[in-house]
């Protein structure tokens, strides 16, 4: 009962749709009719600026952690429920039952799991997403990429239950990504306004 009630809130707590709450209700802006229409944090960092994107980045990470560490609140001692749980955020996050069962890409909700589960690997992962961010300007690269190779790097930690959670979440970043890649393939996707690939498109032009 216990494990179905954190599966339940986790599911909740993820469904909180940060980026629609955050951009309507300091904003008063609804960041599915701008930019890429997505909920996530890379439009709210488009639409809302600097101070509304790091807010829902915040915001999308902890809706994880804290799912993610349900069983934890709860004194369940099975450490690995935290990655089973924190799956449960990742689906609130991708169809929300706030706005329609619709959502986002559940990057920073993924992150925020990692978290939970292991700070160490955590920072590791945000290392990865950084460098790849600053080396293609691209977002969608970074987790695409990013998450396969934070996935191969879990092997060396011999956790099997991490590494088939990472696998998964990878795949569904590719999917959840499918606009992305095409216009990666067709040398037209968004790039952020600083790194590597920007400077070398700004060039180019």
């Amino acid at each position: 009962m216990t494990i179905a009630l954190c599966f339940i809130l986790a599911y909740l707590i993820g469904s909180i749709p940060s980026g629609v709450w955050v951009g309507q209700g300091l904003f008063h802006k609804d960041i599915r009719t701008a930019g890429s229409h997505n909920i996530g944090t890379t439009n709210a960092y488009r639409v809302l600026g600097p101070v509304g994107g790091t807010l829902v980045l915040a915001m999308d990470i902890l809706k994880g952690t804290l799912g993610a560490s349900l069983p934890i609140l709860f004194g369940l001692p099975q450490h690995w429920l935290v990655l089973i749980v924190g799956l449960a955020a990742v689906l609130g996050h991708t169809c929300s039952i706030f706005i329609g069962f619709k959502g986002g890409k559940a990057v920073a909700t993924s992150a925020g799991i990692c978290l939970a589960y292991n700070p160490p690997f955590f920072l590791f992962c945000c290392a990865v997403f950084i460098s790849l961010v600053y080396l293609t300007s691209m977002v969608s690269v970074a987790s695409t990429v990013g998450m396969g190779i934070v996935t191969v790097a879990s092997l060396f930690l011999h956790d099997w239950l991490l590494t088939l959670v990472a696998l998964g979440i990878w795949v569904l970043f590719l999917v959840r990504h499918k606009d992305n890649i095409k216009r990666i393939k067709a040398g037209t996707e968004n790039m952020v306004p600083f790194g590597f690939g920007y400077r070398r498109r700004q060039n180019r032009h």
